[in-house]
């Protein structure tokens, strides 16, 4: 069955562009991780709604097998480059079994 990770991240609009670099500069590890399947950055349409992170993995083992791995704590030891006041209140992760999948190349 597959597992789903969301990443709400509440992100100020002035902000945004760094954001979104921030992803497109990222270390790339998770993609070497067994298990992984895909990951997507959703860009909120309206600018005071949260980004989504989504990470898609084979099992919710192989996500905390991820989670315990030495790539994770490097990808995510270096210190935040956005200062705290880029970030509003809320967000946080939420994890899902996939029960129905259905689309093009599923």
């Amino acid at each position: 069955m597959q597992y789903v990770v969301a990443n709400r991240v509440p992100v100020r609009p002035e902000f945004h562009a760094a954001f979104e670099e921030r992803f497109r500069q990222r270390a790339g590890e998770v993609e070497k991780q067994p298990g992984f399947v895909r990951m997507e950055v959703l860009r909120p349409v309206d600018p005071e709604a949260p980004y989504v992170v989504l990470t898609h993995w084979e099992s919710r083992e192989a996500f905390q097998n991820w989670v315990r791995s030495d790539d994770f704590k490097r990808a995510h030891q270096h210190p935040n480059p956005l200062p705290k006041e880029a970030f509003g209140e809320g967000g946080g992760l939420e994890q899902h079994e996939v029960i129905i999948a259905a689309g093009r190349g599923v």
